[in-house]
Order: C-alpha cells, then sequence, then structure tokens
C-alpha cells in the first residue's frame, strides 16, 4: 500500500522509531491482543519493517500502550497506559540481540492517563501531559520535579521542546497554546489568537537557523499552519497545506522537512525552507486517523500508524540529497577536470615566451633576458610592446 508495510497482527496504538548507531535504527510499536510493545527492525535497502518483531513485551491484561517516547540515546524509551502509569524500558543490542526491559520509575506511577509524552533534543528534561490538563517536567535521568502544574490545560492535545531544549510548547483541547521555560518551569506566554481559532498541534523548528514555532490551527472549517517566531512569540504568517483537519504533527530531526497527517489517512511533507509541499499520500490509512507519524532518523521515510490499518513505513517523494562522500567525490572531479583543462588551454595555445624571433637571431635561454647578455647590444624585451 503505497510503499507501506504492516507487521504482525492486533491493533496498533502508537509507534515511534528508535534511533540507533550505524543506522540500524528500529521501530516501536504498541499493540492490544495481545496488549504488547514490540521492536522491529528497519531495511532502508526494501523500505520495509521486519515480518516479526526482535523485541517483546507483553502488559497485563487490560493494560493498552497509549504513546511513547523514546530518548534521544536510543537506549531508554517511556510508554504511557491506560492504566494510568507511564513504564520506563530499557533497549539492549548485543551481538544482533534485541532485549526490552522494564525499570521501575516510581515518579510515572499512578499519574493518571498521560496524551503526550517528550524528551528534550539534548535528552536532559522529559515531559508529560495528562487526560486531566497536568503537565510534568521533570530532569533526566534524575526525575527531580521542574513543575508539576495541574491546572495547565483543560485536557493536553500536543506538546514538543525547542531545539535548545529551553523551551516547551503545549496544546489544549479547548484550542489554547502556551510556551513553558524547561529551567524553572515557569510559564513565559499564551499564543494570540482570534475567536474562531483553535490551536491544536504544535512542532519547533529543528534547522538551527529559524527560530520558529509550526501550530497546525484551525479557523472555522479552514485548516491552516500557522508560524510564530519565537524570539517575539508573535504570528510571521501561515499557508493553508490541507483541505482537511490534521490529527498529527511532526518534523524530521534536520529541520528541513514538516509532516502532517489527516483525520482520514492523507499525509503531506513540505519543505520548511519554502513551505511548499514536496510530498503527499491520499488515502495511505484510508478513513483513519493517523495516530503516529514520524521521520525516519537517517533517511527520507516515515512511519505512519491508525488503529485499522496498523503501521506502515513510507519513502518519501522529496528532492534527492548529496551524501557527503558525494560531495568530496564531485569537488576531486572538479579539481581534476581543471587540471586537464589547464594542460589543454597550455598546450594549445602560444606561450609567452614563445614569440617569434627575427630570423638573423636564435633563441636563446629565458633566463638571459633576465640577467642580461653583455656580448649583445640586442635585449629580448625589445620585441614586446609595453
Amino acid at each position: 500500500m503505497d510503499g507501506g508495510d504492516s507487521p504482525g497482527q492486533g491493533t496498533v496504538t502508537c509507534g515511534t522509531w528508535i534511533r540507533r548507531p550505524e543506522n540500524k535504527h528500529l521501530v516501536v510499536v504498541g499493540k492490544t491482543t495481545p496488549s504488547s510493545l514490540e521492536i522491529f527492525s528497519f531495511d532502508p535497502e526494501t523500505t520495509s519493517l521486519s515480518a516479526s518483531p526482535k523485541a517483546k513485551y507483553e502488559f497485563e491484561e487490560g493494560v493498552i500502550p497509549v504513546t511513547i517516547s523514546v530518548h534521544p540515546n536510543g537506549e531508554e524509551l517511556v510508554c504511557s497506559t491506560s492504566a494510568g502509569d507511564c513504564k520506563l524500558f530499557e533497549l539492549s543490542d548485543k551481538e544482533d540481540k534485541i532485549k526490552l526491559t522494564a525499570k521501575e520509575q516510581i515518579p510515572l506511577q499512578g499519574i493518571g492517563l498521560q496524551k503526550c509524552l517528550a524528551f528534550s533534543v539534548d535528552g536532559t528534561r522529559f515531559s508529560t501531559g495528562g487526560a486531566d490538563g497536568c503537565l510534568r517536567i521533570f530532569e533526566w535521568p534524575s526525575m527531580r520535579i521542574i513543575l508539576d502544574e495541574r491546572r495547565a490545560h483543560k485536557s493536553f492535545q500536543d506538546m514538543d521542546f525547542s531545539l535548545d531544549s529551553e523551551f516547551l510548547a503545549s496544546t489544549s483541547t479547548d484550542g489554547s497554546a502556551r510556551i513553558w521555560n524547561t529551567s524553572d518551569g515557569t510559564p513565559i506566554t499564551t499564543l494570540t489568537r482570534n475567536s474562531d481559532e483553535k490551536i491544536e498541534l504544535c512542532r519547533f523548528s529543528k534547522d538551527g537557523t529559524k527560530p520558529f514555532l509550526f501550530c497546525s490551527v484551525q479557523r472555522g472549517d479552514k485548516p491552516l499552519t500557522v508560524v510564530w517566531d519565537i524570539s517575539t512569540w508573535k504570528k510571521v504568517g501561515h499557508k493553508r497545506l490541507l483541505r482537511k483537519p490534521a490529527s498529527i504533527m511532526s518534523i524530521s530531526l534536520d529541520g528541513k522537512y514538516l509532516a502532517l497527517g489527516t483525520k482520514d489517512g492523507d499525509i503531506c511533507v513540505v519543505e520548511v525552507n519554502n513551505m511548499e509541499v514536496r510530498h503527499r499520500s491520499k488515502r495511505l490509512h484510508l478513513g483513519s486517523d493517523i495516530e503516529s507519524l514520524g521521520f525516519c532518523p537517517t533517511e527520507r521515510v516515515v512511519l505512519t500508524t491508525s488503529k485499522e490499518w496498523g503501521a506502515m513505513v513510507t519513502k518519501l517523494t522529496v528532492p534527492a540529497e548529496w551524501k557527503e562522500w558525494q560531495l568530496y567525490l564531485l569537488l576531486l572531479g572538479m579539481f581534476l577536470a581543471s587540471l586537464v583543462a589547464f594542460y589543454i588551454f597550455f598546450e594549445n595555445s602560444d606561450s609567452f615566451w614563445n614569440f617569434p624571433l627575427p630570423n638573423n637571431q636564435a633563441a636563446r635561454p629565458i633566463i638571459e633576458p633576465f640577467l642580461g647578455d653583455p656580448q649583445s647590444d640586442q635585449h629580448i624585451w625589445d620585441h614586446v610592446d609595453l
């Protein structure tokens, strides 16, 4: 299905990428029947996931995984469950054998249903957003509480850390959005919006040059993507990228592409530099909300999940990018081509030193005109019109 791959059986509730060394990335998927977390390997050559899981953890009966966040080191992940707990897992990968081990993390137990989980880009912060509107920000891995705000929102919808991990953006089911300082948990601002606007999803720019916050905004019946400048928290523009409401938003690790998934199964991928759509997949999850959407850490591939269609990986039809070795090869080729061109020019053009001499004068070594010849009144420079 449009480059998709749906692993295993059971209803998929969530999924995301796990970044691993040497580009041996993995995918973790939360499933029901039986309720479990499953780890699949990813093959970039075939753009597919392994047919069977490489590791598996089964929850207690009736406990369903809700959402997953993976630490940037790729060795730890947190999964929120329908039972109102968040479970910490450690991932070990030795001799191609993958093991998923549950670890006790008391501050994450019994905190209620968490709709949003997020690690900061530098891995020093971890945040949870609850169905009850409570926002918690922890230091990682010490789990020291930075913020425990019971009335942050009516109920959480989305959240994201800035590239420098200084800010946290969060959105509510009532259409509001707030910005928080992650060092001390103080609220910085509430994003401005019109009376007919609902801010739903949020992602910070990640390319290190454009200090922006991207949000999906529903203005009446029109879905818009709106951009805020994070130095002033003022709107700088908006664009209509979709004809349908968005259900999920994601941004690539290098910040070059922004992706949106719709509530009836479409995705579009936008080049951030000019906000132009570079890829569309219509009816990828036909008639279903896309509930998870994430970019592969190194390939132009996205992972999507929905309850009806499961997990799929899709190769993006975006412009090919130069690899580092290709750039070096190009520079070497240009250098060699310039040497060949110089040699051809030299061989087929008159040398300055080979200008015609009178018939009665023999050519002399080049060094003599510089030093002069005491035996002659004629100087070679006399033949050059200076």
